[in-house]
């Protein structure tokens, strides 16, 4: 595939650009590597190896390395301290990086040598290798020192020193096993010497969590070092592992498998001559399907989604959300039938649940009105591809459940207002849409009432409920349609503002006014929808006015610039970040939808395609080589929240694809996707 991320001195030896460029590498169980470009820490989440126990567990944080060359020592990492100290520099070596698919590559620059590094983890382990090759040199050789630094805490927690480790040592190569209580850290190097030490490093700054209000110092151990002579073209591999057995240290082989996986994903994915676009959100998809064990923490056993990368775990609502784009759009319908009826089990009341903890023993939160919803919406999208009407017909109780369930009514107030057949939903103190922020007793957008996104979703859940039904319950599928019927006059009447100005985004609330008219990008779903509720003039109306008011080139903002509410920067402690998640900040996976409702009004596929392109430009910023949770609502759409969502990266691959199929320009003739 085209190398579609690739920067030089611009970047790397700039200290600010480098710090907001992260990278991640994932190994299929949720266990992820991840840091930024410049090797600083700047997050509590990074680590070279965090591993998918219970919870998430950060076990090898970082490394201090060093390159001697000519009698000139080079450092190649950096760290930052909390007096402000920033030791190594190690960016300031750095010629060049780029990523190899999703896997991340730095080459050093030590006089006239060239030193590459590269990271990655093996698909379904618990283990992450680091491989420094020697590309070029004049003089002999180049000399390593690689001293680890570990931990052993929860990735959502900072850590202060407490007890050393236990240390063992193993013969020949160098293999050493460091255990905290009773979770064991191994390291092994594919040649050299260990040098055994034993010593706290301490104070280290990371500074988003300091920008963020939380935790920001934490200790690490170094139970000592890694030494070896590299000559042209040598290699020396360290693996980070807690797993039990063998450990493969032949670096060229297990990096040959893990690039094996990336072309057979693409092959898979029928995206090997693809726009590169296409191909990195295939490779970048991968990231997010993850298996879990019956006793994962807090998680759907078997196959399942993770919302973001670094701190989501799974979530109903994003899962289904992502489903279609990270298992359709990607050639693994058997992923998508192994997640649906993995989550069928949680139904509860009609509803799935919102959040699945990241620990075992804690009850999932089920406050959420539209996860149940998309998931209906899940189920025809996976049938639809794959023609499988067996798991249709597996699942169809569970969709009448959901169903009947909203038409009798369940909690928090979600009900069918058997007046106008719409779905309201609501009480105080609960978040129940996507637009979910809460700080304490303080619920940012409540939209108690009649959510506009809720009702378009009830209303193809209505439609899809009746399709599924017909072929063994026409009484039944009869009795769906009339109710969607019913909603879809209700809606035109309530929701379309007589100002041309598009739909309401809450009818029926609380509130003196009853209706809510800020603009919002939830009236999108009224026209993206498979079953829309509008057409013509109303559709046209809804998509001009989200793009006059809302659209930006990373995403649609979540509320106008002209509603007094509007916060145009995302930042600063919990209340400040959460009270302006939904009231301005840029979502980039609602740009896949909007441009999927532009291509049906307007009809072209090349113009819709257009609203999506500039995401090309992202791939290279924030999270390298995927695309981030939020941005800020303010040029220049700083990246903010998740280097990585599954959302993100699912809606744009999804729909892209849709409108290059609907297109009759060929993948090749793209423009403007090269960086």
């Amino acid at each position: 595939m085209s190398t579609i991320v690739s920067v030089g001195r611009e970047i790397c030896g700039d200290f600010d650009a480098a710090l907001r460029r992260e990278w991640l590498v994932t190994n299929g169980l949720g266990g992820y590597a991840s840091g930024t470009l410049a090797g600083v820490n700047t997050r509590g989440y990074h680590g070279l190896l965090v591993a998918a126990l219970d919870p998430r567990t950060v076990l090898v944080a970082a490394a201090v390395e060093h390159a001697t060359y000519d009698g000139n020592r080079y450092a190649l990492s950096s760290h930052e301290y909390a007096d402000g100290t920033i030791d190594g520099r190690g960016y300031e070596h750095l010629g060049s990086f780029s990523l190899d698919g999703m896997l991340p590559v730095w080459t050093f620059a030590l006089a006239d040598a060239l030193l590459e590094r590269r990271i990655w983890m093996p698909h379904g382990a618990n283990t992450t290798y680091v491989m420094y090759r020697l590309r070029r040199v004049t003089v002999a050789s180049v000399d390593l020192e690689i001293t680890p630094l570990i931990t052993c805490r929860d990735f959502h927690t900072l850590a202060r020193a407490g007890a050393a480790p236990r240390i063992e040592t193993l013969p020949k190569l160098p293999n050493v096993r460091a255990i905290f209580g009773e979770q064991q850290i191994r390291m092994l190097a594919s040649g050299g010497i260990f040098d055994e030490r034993g010593e706290w490093y301490w104070n280290f700054l990371h500074r988003e969590e300091r920008a963020r209000g939380l935790g920001d110092i934490a200790d690490l151990y170094a139970p000592g070092t890694f030494r070896a002579t590299l000559r042209l073209g040598d290699t020396l591999t360290i693996a980070y592992s807690c797993e039990d057995g063998a450990i493969d240290l032949d670096g060229d082989r297990m990096l040959a498998t893990a690039q094996s996986r990336q072309r057979e994903l693409l092959e898979r994915a029928d995206a090997v001559d693809a726009d590169p676009v296409v191909q990195q959100l295939t490779l970048a998809a991968d990231q997010f399907v993850v298996e879990r064990a019956p006793t994962a923490a807090g998680s759907v056993p078997g196959t399942t989604i993770i919302a973001g990368y670094q701190w989501f775990n799974d979530w109903g609502r994003d899962t289904m959300i992502a489903l279609p784009g990270l298992t359709l759009a990607t050639g693994r319908p058997a992923d998508a039938a192994s997640i649906l009826p993995g989550f069928a089990p949680f139904v509860r009341d009609g509803l799935l649940p919102n959040n699945f903890p990241d620990a075992a023993g804690v009850i999932p939160g089920y406050n959420t009105v539209d996860a149940s919803l998309w998931y209906v919406l899940a189920i025809q999208s996976y049938v639809d591809a794959s023609g499988d009407g067996a798991l249709a017909r597996e699942l169809l109780p569970i969709v009448r459940q959901i169903i009947d369930a909203h038409i009798a009514g369940t909690r928090y107030g979600i009900g069918v207002d058997a007046a106008d057949g719409l779905l309201r939903a609501g009480e105080p103190g609960v978040q129940l849409t996507w637009m979910d922020a809460k700080v304490g007793d303080w619920v940012v957008t409540p939209r108690i009432g009649k959510p506009v996104e809720i009702n378009a979703l009830w209303y193809n859940a209505l439609c899809i409920a009746a399709r599924l039904t017909a072929p063994d319950d026409a009484k039944t599928a009869a009795h769906y349609d009339a109710l969607a019927d019913r909603a879809r006059a209700s809606f035109v009447r309530r929701f379309v503002r007589d100002d041309g100005r598009g739909l309401a985004d809450v009818v029926d609330g609380p509130d003196v006014a009853g209706d809510d008219l800020s603009i919002r990008p939830n009236q999108i779903f009224a026209v993206s929808l498979p079953h829309p509720l509008l057409d013509g003039d109303q559709a046209k109306d809804v998509v001009d006015t989200v793009a006059r008011e809302l659209l930006t080139t990373i995403g649609l903002r979540s509320l106008s610039r002209d509603d007094p509410s509007y916060r145009g920067a995302y930042g600063g402690d919990p209340l400040s970040r959460d009270g302006a998640y939904h009231q301005g900040t840029v979502w980039p996976w609602l740009l896949g939808p909007f441009a999927e409702a532009h291509h049906r009004v307007y009809g072209d596929a090349a113009v819709a395609l257009a609203f999506l392109r500039p995401l090309a430009h992202h791939l290279a910023d924030a999270g390298l080589g995927t695309i981030s949770e939020i941005a800020d609502g303010d040029p220049p759409h700083t990246p903010r929240g998740c280097i990585a969502q599954a959302w993100s990266v699912a809606e744009t691959l999804r729909v892209w694809r849709k409108l290059v199929s609907a297109d009759s320009e060929t993948p090749s003739e793209n423009v403007g996707t090269q960086l």
